[in-house]
């Protein structure tokens, strides 16, 4: 039997980082920001800096899914279609079912990586795949405590009055959401004031909407919690336009 593994160990064991983009005409959505958090990826995972990484190979002016990975053994950018589920999850909305992740708030392990956007991605793979047995379409991940925290991939935006808030990374110990993040800081161009904010879930399903944001979906309005189900939002093509979608 040939037993030679094709793959190096450190690309078979997620040893390695990545990053999503939305691909426009007008170049790669927020790149200065995901090739930031590529590099803090990198860090916590003790890879050396991410080499420069070259756009010349990118076709101009197409729209699609832009992916950066970096391991211990190389740098590989692709390029691929826009998927019609993702296309059909920021149209339609996100039917989300909400699951404890077993963490406590601010007692992770000293090695945790969940503020890096590595490469060992099963797990949340498997959580949609949990939920789609359920008849929905993702999972709002919680704490022991209670807390909202984010989802397999993406973070939770909601809206609290004129309030558009997240949850704050570094207090849940999770990944920083680029999209949710961009669009807090221009919620003001809008009316809208932004916050950080730890939420328990019974408060989440009181918010006026909510959303998963993440890079190519941009934003999938929740339109049932656990079973319940939500009255779409008005505010969900503003925010989309807002954010270029």
């Amino acid at each position: 039997m040939d037993e030679r593994i094709l793959v190096s160990p450190s690309d078979l064991l997620g040893d390695g980082v990545f990053e999503t983009l939305h691909l426009r005409p007008s170049g790669p959505w927020l790149l200065p920001e995901h090739l930031d958090r590529l590099a803090r990826s990198a860090a916590l995972l003790d890879l050396p800096p991410p080499p420069p990484i070259d756009l010349g190979g990118l076709e101009a002016g197409r729209t699609g899914v832009m992916r950066i990975v970096y391991t211990r053994n190389l740098l590989h950018v692709s390029v691929s279609e826009i998927s019609e589920q993702v296309l059909r999850e920021r149209r339609d909305g996100v039917r989300v079912l909400s699951a404890d992740l077993g963490v406590s708030v601010g007692r992770r392990p000293p090695w945790s990586l969940s503020a890096a956007k590595s490469l060992s991605y099963a797990s949340n793979f498997a959580a949609r795949r949990w939920a789609a047995r359920q008849q929905a379409d993702d999972v709002i991940w919680t704490s022991l405590e209670g807390y909202v925290l984010e989802a397999p991939t993406s973070s939770v935006v909601w809206l609290s009055g004129d309030t558009l808030c997240t949850v704050p990374p570094a207090e849940a110990g999770i990944l920083d959401g680029i999209t949710a993040g961009h669009l807090l800081s221009v919620a003001g161009s809008v009316g809208l004031q932004s916050a950080f904010r730890m939420i328990t879930l019974p408060e989440l399903a009181a918010a006026d909407a909510m959303w998963l944001a993440s890079s190519v979906r941009g934003l999938a309005e929740v339109t049932s919690l656990d079973g319940v189900p939500r009255g779409r939002s008005p505010w969900t093509p503003r925010l989309l336009s807002l954010l270029g979608f």
